[in-house]
């Protein structure tokens, strides 16, 4: 190994890289999680499938809305208020929904749970590994710092299916909401990162928001990213129950079975995991692929083949060999958009605001967040399954492949105020 390459290295796993890897793979664990209570919820209540999807979507658009004001607070106070202020509105939250025994009030609480995913999940750490990062290592380093969200979804379904045999789904929550704590223990990985002065947010900030909401390049980059919020929270939310009804019976003398994967239920909660893992290398090589190539080039692409593998899903018969296939392809596209599109909007318009700018973009992700939890169950509960939402998946992601072809990928000159 040359000294170059040991350089190299070392300024990219920086601690800031592997303390905000940990709380993204905690944040996700969790957040991974929630489909895997789809049935327990509707069963013990009797409740239609449609509400506790629009628990999980108005956690999604929570998340999404708390974004950009975390961004901005990390920005002006710190990032670690943000993830503090972040990691205790998840917990509280987890914990009271443990207590909820109707709709509106499952419905509200998660509301919480969003914020507290917003003040410690991508666009808070991102931003912090983005600045801390140099030219060269930035979009790797994003990369990997997406794999660690992928990595928590590896085991997060899993466990929660692992509980819920021991325990009530109350106390499951209980649990998750003390493990969420556990991302406090890494703040002091992430440096104590200067916040941008009040001088210098009075006279530049809202010129940076006004120049980049006029740019039709970042308006392209807002909406293209609503495809990739729909198809994942989609998925994240109803495909375990989608398979737990829709898939072919476990060859019982297969190899799934003999892995003690004997019911659809169980491989719900694996191919979650699998999505996950297969994410783990895909987040990495879009990361990898992103310093070398045209990210916008990158991500019409990614869009391409998940519509290509949700078309060819949908339209084949649905058995425990076609699923494990499909959560692998569907993992390694599945976080790839992350990196590419923090890393484009760092790109573009330069690192000083990148929370609050990439927290805007984030934002139309979890609209389209929002809108895939919330229409699954309100679909299924209309039509008896998820065919119909599944291909108004398929058309957003044709969208977005279409919509990121004419961005400008070059340094805007934002001017301040």
């Amino acid at each position: 190994m040359t000294p170059a390459t040991s350089a190299s290295r070392a300024s990219l796993f920086t601690p800031v890289l592997i303390g905000g890897s940990l709380i993204l793979l905690i944040n996700f664990a969790l957040r991974a999680s929630f489909g895997v209570f789809q049935i327990p919820i509707a069963q013990e209540f009797g409740w239609p499938r449609a509400e506790f999807s629009l628990a999980i979507a108005i956690q999604n658009l929570a998340w999404g809305i708390g974004q950009p004001i975390f961004g901005a607070l990390g920005e002006r106070w710190g990032d670690r208020w943000s993830i503090i202020i972040g990691a205790f509105l998840y917990s509280a939250g987890l914990i009271l929904t443990a207590f909820a025994t109707t709709p509106e009030a499952m419905q509200l609480l998660e509301i919480i749970v969003g914020f507290g995913v917003a003040g410690t999940g991508f666009g808070v750490i991102l931003a912090v590994i983005g600045r801390a990062a140099s030219d060269e290592n930035r979009s790797l380093a994003l990369g990997l710092a997406t794999a660690a969200g992928s990595a928590g979804q590896v085991f997060g379904a899993p466990l929660a299916e692992g509980l819920l045999a021991f325990y009530p789904w109350q106390t499951v929550f209980i649990i998750f909401g003390i493990i969420v704590l556990t991302c406090l223990l890494f703040l002091p990985m992430l440096g104590g990162g200067k916040p941008a002065s009040r001088h210098e947010l009075e006279e530049s900030l809202g010129s940076v928001l006004k120049r980049a909401f006029t740019d039709p390049s970042y308006l392209m980059i807002f909406a293209g990213f609503f495809s990739c919020g729909y198809q994942l929270a989609f998925i994240t939310a109803h495909f375990p129950a989608m398979i737990t009804e829709m898939c072919g019976p476990i060859n019982p003398m297969g190899t799934l079975a003999s892995l003690g994967i004997t019911t659809t239920s169980a491989l719900g909660a694996v191919a979650i995991s699998l999505i996950g893992l297969a994410n783990i290398a895909g987040a990495i090589f879009a990361g990898w692929l992103g310093k070398r190539y045209t990210k916008k080039y990158l991500l019409a692409g990614i869009y391409t083949l998940r519509t290509i593998a949700a078309a060819a899903f949908i339209l084949m018969p649905i058995t425990p060999t076609s699923v494990i296939i499909f959560s692998l392809v569907m993992g390694g596209l599945w976080l790839a958009t992350v990196p590419l599109t923090s890393g484009l909007v760092a790109h573009i318009y330069g690192l000083r605001y990148m929370g609050t700018l990439y927290g805007f973009v984030f934002l139309s992700h979890q609209l389209g967040s929002f809108l895939g939890v919330w229409l699954g169950g309100k679909m299924y509960d209309a039509y008896g399954d998820y065919t119909l939402v599944w291909w108004v998946g398929v058309g957003v992601g044709a969208f977005s492949a279409i919509i990121h072809l004419p961005v400008r990928e070059a340094p805007a000159r934002l001017a301040t105020a």
